[in-house]
């Protein structure tokens, strides 16, 4: 009786590796679920990069005011009739004062 009892147990402890262990295993369907998710997260990061992008593209080509923002932010371009102010830090005026020889007293 023991034996069978062996036997049986043996089969069934073959019957189960390839359940946990083999080629379609538990743990790799896990493991395949994890990499899915993760991808999805990547992908609908990508596609929020790209409606952000395809908005901006549509923008540039419709309208003139976006290229008129990038024109001065970036470019650092004025109006025809507009005047140009710089605000600079305090502590950069000080150090251009400084630095300036036509500054000196006479």
């Amino acid at each position: 009786m023991r034996v069978v009892t062996y036997i049986l147990l043996a089969l069934i402890l073959l019957l189960q590796y390839p359940l946990w262990l083999g080629k379609g295993s538990w743990l790799k369907v896990w493991d395949n679920n994890r990499q899915l998710n993760e991808q999805k997260d990547i992908n609908e990061q990508a596609r929020q990069r790209n409606a952000v992008l395809d908005a901006e593209v549509k923008d540039l080509k419709k309208g003139t005011e976006a290229l008129e923002e990038r024109a001065r932010s970036e470019l650092g371009m004025v109006k025809q009739g507009e005047v140009f102010f710089q605000v600079i830090g305090e502590a950069a005026a000080s150090s251009a004062v400084a630095t300036t020889p036509s500054n000196k007293i006479k």
